[in-house]
């Protein structure tokens, strides 16, 4: 069969059509390419990232010691309560730089921390300085924030309400808001002062469809709290060595220690436990 003979107009626009489908075709081989490799990015982005500080952001781990008796005592909270879940709270008394959020674990690295809390506002007007960033941070590595305000007893429910809910922008997946109560008042009764947090209660309530979690020390809660928030969440803090934080009533989390030595942070902080699974502990979140 005789070759077929172009002209040269002929051929140069046939080359001209090869060289075209030759760079699409290109074209569509690196598009795939590059879905494939963003796609895979996606896919692995915690197992780079983990790998990325260890080879090239190191964080060099501070020792931290506890006293025996102190870690005796966590040790054996820890291991009587393996079924729950864990996590910590924290306040701009921690440096942004003492966290690596890559890896926050206890007990040895064999108990992953699943929750943070961190301070947002204090009293009418105060805001922690840290508290837009860790919330920030904690999303990023997908775990469950709480924010809580550390309730002034002197000063106005009303504005200290409204300081809360200017500063935090809960989202679904969060724990509901949490309020924190500690101190005495010097110049308003025991009873105003029961008064002024339901109605703190209120107002945080109707902006977020859900009751407030209610901080406390257990012996704070024995003698001035009892019996008037009784169906709220309860989350008490009790630094003794004892089983529960409470003998007496149901509790929903447990502030077990001060003195938290925890994988990825280089200053003691508060550890947590909440008396579930994680599986329940996400029912108890915003929608």
């Amino acid at each position: 069969m005789p070759q077929k003979k172009y002209s040269k107009k002929t051929a140069k626009k046939v080359h001209a059509t090869r060289r075209k489908n030759y760079f699409f075709r290109r074209k569509v081989l690196l598009a795939i390419l590059l879905i494939a490799l963003v796609g895979t990015g996606f896919y692995l982005k915690k197992t780079v990232s983990y790998y990325y500080a260890i080879y090239f952001n190191k964080f060099v781990h501070r020792k931290l010691h506890n006293t025996e008796s102190e870690t005796v005592r966590i040790q054996k909270i820890i291991s009587d309560n393996l079924d729950k879940t864990y996590g910590f709270d924290i306040s701009h008394y921690q440096n942004k730089e003492d966290i690596n959020w890559d890896s926050l674990s206890i007990g040895n690295r064999t108990i992953p921390l699943e929750f943070v809390v961190m301070r947002a506002t204090m009293g009418n007007r105060n805001a922690d300085k840290h508290f837009d960033d860790f919330w920030e941070m904690a999303k990023k590595q997908e775990l469950i924030r709480g924010a809580y305000h550390f309730y002034r007893a002197d000063e106005d429910p009303v504005r200290q309400a409204n300081n809360f809910l200017e500063n935090v922008k809960l989202e679904s997946g969060d724990l509901p808001p949490i309020l924190d109560i500690e101190k005495i008042p010097k110049r308003k009764t025991n009873e105003k002062l029961i008064e002024d947090l339901k109605v703190w209660c209120r107002i945080v309530e109707e902006a977020y469809g859900k009751k407030p979690i209610i901080y406390t020390y257990y012996h704070y809660y024995k003698d001035f709290l009892k019996g008037e928030f009784d169906d709220y969440p309860l989350w008490l803090a009790n630094y003794n060595d004892v089983p529960a934080p409470s003998p007496d009533w149901e509790w929903d989390f447990w502030q077990f220690t001060e003195n938290g030595i925890v994988h990825g942070i280089n200053t003691k902080v508060d550890l947590d436990i909440y008396n579930g699974s994680s599986w329940s502990l996400k029912r108890l979140t915003l929608d």
